[in-house]
């Protein structure tokens, strides 16, 4: 008789967006007449449409699509050229950091890439996390059986590494102080879930340790087209070292509204090689080639129009709209008395929940007493029990009404 992977019985109840999406289910059918009145400010998903630039490219490959001349089948399984050479040029060139394209890996998304990018290390690999923390980067780990056994009363993984990231240290964690054997180091800036960033000499000093240590750095830059801060980096790859100890993903949901188009990258640099000087770049192209038959063509012509003039007014036209929400709930609810983090330089306000009240009891009471959803902190990690997220995704309309109605507690 055949046995399923073990590995995913230890995960701990469901995915927190999932949990968070029946509890939404369950209060609606429950209470009908509240049901439509729901301020939705939890799933960080965008709400303006695609920008009228991305839209004619999409339209444009469809077009090519209905004619045998110009018709495409299978993408490159690493990515199409035009797309590739694109991002080495504007999102790194255009910084002074060295990437070439063909250090460049298009995908479906980033969510994708930050599960999978751990198949390529071993299965002792330690890896380390900040905490609070993304879900994906332990789940997927979990699943790979990489992470020792859960501790239900602290949250914590035996073999996993958690660097805390508290109010005390601005929500940023130094490198380990001791020696400790970590593998895998992951870091998100800006950084969901706290909204933090990370200053240059900061990351600076992680890219140092991981090259002394011998560890690789998962850089999630998801959320870089946020930064206003000319001061702030923008990828990992702008501090000198990153080639030999860094993979940075990024994402085309937030910066460019493709949550349902679904397009993101990864990078490899070929500097990048094990203890046995295996490169893991080609490892990834394997893994890559593998198991992907390539992001769509018109879904990547799209992709290329967000780095058009017009496809770059327009998107920094949507994230300005998006952080002007941020500030409204920043101010309105700093205004309040909340103590509150983030929606500076990121999409994500960070607040910490009245004392008394965990997390979720704080998110069944925005709920049940004025419809407003957000994501309870400890779904982040343990370190982030105590604490609640808002998002800036949603309209301005709903990021106003939230504001309101959460000052009327």
């Amino acid at each position: 008789m055949f046995k399923a992977n073990e590995n995913y019985l230890k995960l701990p109840g469901n995915y927190l967006f999932s949990t968070i999406a029946s509890r939404i289910e369950a209060y609606g059918k429950a209470n009908p007449d509240k049901a439509a009145s729901i301020v939705r400010l939890g799933i960080g998903d965008v709400t303006q449409p695609l920008a009228p630039s991305i839209v004619k490219a999409l339209h444009e490959a469809v077009d090519e699509m209905a004619d045998a001349a110009t018709f495409r089948g299978y993408a490159p399984d690493l990515g199409y050229d035009f797309l590739r050479e694109t991002i080495a040029r504007c999102d790194f060139e255009a910084r002074g950091a060295e990437i070439h394209p063909d250090e460049v890996f298009v995908s479906d998304g980033a969510k994708s890439d930050s599960a999978n990018i751990q198949e390529i290390f071993s299965d002792d690999a330690r890896i380390a996390v900040c905490d609070p923390v993304y879900p994906v980067y332990v789940d997927s780990n979990v699943m790979a059986g990489r992470t020792g056994t859960y501790d239900e009363a602290t949250g914590l993984w035996s073999d996993v590494t958690y660097m805390p990231c508290t109010s005390d240290n601005g929500f940023i964690a130094d490198p380990p102080s001791t020696d400790a054997d970590i593998s895998l180091i992951y870091l998100c800036f800006p950084n969901n879930p706290t909204g933090a960033v990370i200053s240059r000499p900061r990351l600076q000093a992680w890219v140092d340790y991981a090259n002394e240590h011998g560890a690789v750095i998962v850089y999630d830059a998801a959320y870089e087209a946020y930064i206003t801060d000319p001061e702030l980096p923008h990828s990992i790859y702008e501090c000198d070292g990153a080639r030999s100890c860094a993979i940075e993903i990024r994402s085309f949901s937030k910066n460019a509204g493709f949550t349902g188009t679904r397009l993101g990258y990864t990078v490899v640099p070929r500097d990048l090689k094990d203890e046995n000087g295996v490169a893991l770049r080609d490892l990834w192209a394997r893994r890559h080639g593998t198991k992907f038959n390539g992001a769509p063509y018109i879904v990547q012509r799209a992709g290329e129009a967000v780095y058009s003039e017009a496809g770059q007014r327009e998107t920094r036209e949507q994230i300005r709209y998006y952080m002007d929400n941020a500030h409204v709930i920043l101010d309105g609810l700093t205004a309040a008395g909340f103590q509150v983090f983030g929606g500076v330089n990121a999409p994500y306000i960070w607040l910490k929940v009245p004392d008394g009240m965990s997390s979720w009891e704080f998110f069944d009471m925005l709920l049940e007493r004025v419809q407003v959803v957000g994501t309870p902190g400890s779904g982040f990690g343990p370190s982030g029990e105590g604490y609640f997220r808002l998002t800036a995704f949603g309209s301005r309309e709903s990021a106003l009404e939230a504001v309101r109605r959460i000052k009327s507690l």
